[in-house]
Parts: C-alpha cells; sequence; structure tokens
C-alpha cells in the first residue's frame, strides 16, 4: 500500500449552504472537490447513516457513484448502532443504506461507534454475527467497527470478535495519542496485537489542532513555514504502518487541495518532527478549555437541542483570544439564535453519545459561569 492510497475522504463535514442547517449540503462544490480527488487518483469515501442528518449518503450517490464506475471508488458505511431496536434493524438500516447509495455492496461497513452502552446494545441485537453475514454472502468486502471508548474495552471486543474482523476505525491523533481520556497509542497497539488494519478518523480531532492560539501558529512557521499545520497531523497518522486509511472531513476546497497535496508528495514524519509534535500536543492542550471535536453527535441527542459544541467552541476561543469578540457572539446566540447554554437539565443523554468522554452538562455550567463573570455584553 502506497501513502497515497491512505488518503480517504471523510464525509461527516461535507460543505454546506446554510452553515446552521447540517442537511443543506452544497452538492455543486461536493461534487467539484470529488472531481479533483478522484482525478488525483484517489477513492475512498467514508459515511454513515447518520451523518447530515442522512444526506450524506445521497450526496456521495450523486457525486460518487452516479458519476463514476463502481470500481474506482471505494464506500464505508456504519450500522447506526445506537438506533437498534431489534435484531431486524441491522437488515433494515442495510438495505436502506444501500438503497440511499445505489449500490449493491459496501467496500467496508462498519458497526458505529462501539462503546461501553452501545457495545450492549450490538451484542443484544447479534450485530456483530450480522455484519460477519455480510461478509460471507458479498454485501461488505471488509467488516469492523469504529471504536469510541478506552483501550480495556476494545480488547475485550476484539478477544470476542476480532478473528472475523477487517477494521477498526480509530480516533487518532497526535494530541491524542497519549491522552489517557482516549488512548490513542494503546488502541492503536492492541489493533496491531490482533492483526487488525487501522483506519483513523478525526486526524484533525475536528479542527481543533488546526485552529490553535498565535503562539502556536508561530512556532510551526519556524518549525517549518512550507508546510501546513494540517499536513503534520495527516502525516503522523499515515506515518503508522498499521494505518491504512487516514479520514479528512474537507468542506472547503482549499482544504481537499492542501491534503492532496499532502499525500502527493508524502514524507513520513522524522523523529525530529515527532519530537516537535510532542511538544505542541503538550501546548495545545493546555490551551483547551474543554477537548471537543465537534462532531454533534450530542446536540442530535440533547432533548433541549443545545447546541453543545458551538458553546465549547466559543469557550476555547475565549480563553485563547481574550481580546477578541467572541463575548458579543456567545450573549447573541443566547439572546436571538440557539437554545441558551443554561437550559440543560442534567438528564445526562449525551454522555452515551460523547466521543471525548466529557462532562458535558458540568462544562456547559462552566461555560455559563465563564462568560456570565468575563464579560458583559454591552461592555
Amino acid at each position: 500500500m502506497t501513502y497515497k492510497s491512505k488518503f480517504g475522504f471523510g464525509c461527516m463535514r461535507l460543505p454546506l449552504t446554510d452553515a446552521s442547517d447540517p442537511t443543506s449540503v452544497n452538492q455543486e462544490l461536493f461534487n467539484e472537490m470529488v472531481d479533483i480527488y478522484m482525478e488525483k487518483g484517489f477513492g475512498y469515501f467514508d459515511t454513515s447513516y447518520a451523518y447530515h442528518g442522512g444526506i450524506s449518503e445521497t450526496a456521495i450517490r450523486k457525486a460518487v457513484v452516479d458519476r463514476f464506475p463502481r470500481e474506482s471508488y471505494q464506500i464505508c458505511d456504519k450500522m447506526p448502532t445506537w438506533a437498534l431496536t431489534s435484531e431486524d434493524d441491522n437488515d433494515r438500516f442495510v438495505n436502506e443504506m444501500l438503497e440511499r447509495l445505489n449500490i449493491d455492496y459496501f467496500d467496508v461497513f462498519l458497526i458505529h461507534n462501539i462503546n461501553t452502552p452501545w457495545f450492549k446494545l450490538a451484542e443484544t441485537h447479534k450485530s456483530f454475527e450480522y455484519v460477519k453475514m455480510m461478509k460471507e454472502n458479498g454485501t461488505a468486502r471488509k467488516i469492523g467497527i469504529s471504536f469510541h471508548d478506552h483501550a480495556s474495552l476494545l480488547e475485550e471486543v476484539l478477544d470476542k470478535y476480532g478473528d472475523f474482523l477487517d477494521v477498526v476505525l480509530l480516533e487518532l491523533n497526535y494530541l491524542d495519542w497519549e491522552d489517557p481520556a482516549i488512548e490513542s497509542r494503546k488502541c492503536y497497539d492492541l489493533c496491531v496485537e490482533h492483526g487488525l488494519d487501522v483506519y483513523v478518523m478525526e486526524p484533525l480531532k475536528g479542527g481543533v489542532i488546526v485552529n490553535p492560539n498565535d503562539e502556536i501558529r508561530n512556532d510551526f512557521k519556524k518549525f517549518n513555514p512550507d508546510k501546513s499545520i494540517a499536513s503534520f497531523a495527516l502525516r503522523f497518522c499515515a506515518s503508522l504502518e498499521n494505518v491504512k486509511v487516514v479520514l479528512s472531513g474537507m468542506s472547503k476546497m482549499e482544504d481537499l487541495i492542501d491534503n492532496c497535496n499532502t499525500y502527493e508528495n508524502f514524507e513520513p514524519l522524522t523523529n525530529e518532527e515527532n519530537e516537535f509534535l510532542k511538544k505542541m500536543a503538550e501546548k495545545l492542550n493546555s490551551t483547551l478549555a474543554v477537548p471537543c471535536s465537534e462532531c454533534g453527535y450530542c446536540v442530535d441527542a440533547c432533548p433541549e437541542m443545545i447546541p453543545i459544541p458551538e458553546y465549547f467552541n466559543l469557550y476555547n476561543i475565549s480563553k485563547n483570544r481574550p481580546e477578541s469578540n467572541i463575548y458579543k457572539l456567545y450573549f447573541d446566540k443566547l439572546a436571538d439564535e440557539k437554545v441558551p447554554a443554561d437550559e440543560c437539565t442534567y438528564c445526562e443523554t449525551c454522555l452515551d453519545y460523547c466521543t471525548q468522554h466529557i462532562d458535558i452538562a458540568e462544562e456547559l455550567e462552566n461555560v455559563c459561569e465563564h462568560f456570565q463573570k468575563g464579560f458583559s455584553p454591552y461592555g
């Protein structure tokens, strides 16, 4: 496998025509991005039943399936584990996904977002047995899981089912590599031990890595002014031997071009660069108020529909750039546009959905206190 073949197009954060509506995929721009991606010899698309409210799969059909030969691309899709209510749901969801995409088989099919509660759901509703059958009957060429929990649970899953799985999709980046809340390194090592391919999600941690403060930006410029911050993060992941695909969610053409350049001219990470990224990880972690990757799963789960990632993003920005007008933006959102952060009822429904294991209710309380104490909307 070449480094170039490791570049996957993640379709969880597609370009939008309306930033407040995740279903408003900008199909024209997405088509243009797909054309460039395919022309340069790439061809792996990752989606899920849940992404963009179900529109991600439809967008891929329009941009890829309807416009390119089937053998020229690969599609990975995922079972919505949290939505399972019976064994029959496995078949129902898979058939719906195949119909949305207008394909006969998946190149890769994963049981989505395995964590402690949803692992139980997947076992109760026989999803592992179902995906094994999918591989046997040709509905999926490769099968596996996407994983969001501690290494101890991954070890349990792989001990039970690793003998017939092919792939584990892991959250992996240089910021989370040694993080005890994510345990990227430990999870990666377990996959290697079980002989499974590692596919990578969140190599930029939902944009956290590429949106640091000015001090960290300047550190990168001094270290190498010719390489983007994103390129370092992607190369960190793709340089790992057992990593076969690194997903990148791209909503802007310039991001696609930069990523294509990284893989077309790929250089494995050097020891010096690894040491530099360790220092940057320490710095970046020290600046984050909340380590949110802005995946948005919590919003879908929240009975109050609080835009949790948006509040955490404002919180992080205000910590890094206290001189900005972010405080006014926060109060404007509270007053006019969004559900207020203080409407959290502490129901904890969101906790099972958080891929970063954040105590969301507690952090929303911190957000409210921070902005109320730190600034007047008229000051």
